[in-house]
């Protein structure tokens, strides 16, 4: 049973996923950086103001942790599972996300971010 409440539980899968959204849009970046495009700036600056825009939710995601009392960690990533360790208000919890999962939930918050101002 775990102690995290529902509602801290989702700040939890934040701090998981917008770091990995993160990532990608970092990697993205620099494939297009070195990638032949006509206008390469357009991509560019997509890319960069949507980082900004996960940036800063990040930053709300991270003073809010700091409010609840609370660390997330990652751990070993077996190929299969990737397990992060989870410090809440004194107590440990180890959680194992299927990689499958981390990255379709990823892709579906990128693609979120990519339309939010659309």
């Amino acid at each position: 049973m775990s102690k995290i409440l529902d509602e801290d539980l989702k700040v939890v899968e934040q701090s998981i996923y917008l770091p990995l959204v993160l990532s990608v849009l970092e990697y993205d970046r620099k494939v297009i950086g070195i990638t032949p495009f006509k206008i390469k700036l357009v991509y560019l600056n997509l890319i960069e103001y949507t980082m900004l825009k996960v940036q800063k939710d990040l930053k709300k995601i991270n003073d809010e942790m700091r409010k609840l009392k609370m660390k997330v960690i990652r751990g070993e990533n077996d190929g299969t599972f990737t397990e992060y360790d989870i410090y809440y208000k004194g107590y440990h919890e180890a959680h194992r996300f299927f990689n499958a999962n981390l990255k379709n939930n990823t892709q579906k918050l990128l693609s979120y971010y990519l339309h939010k101002d659309i």
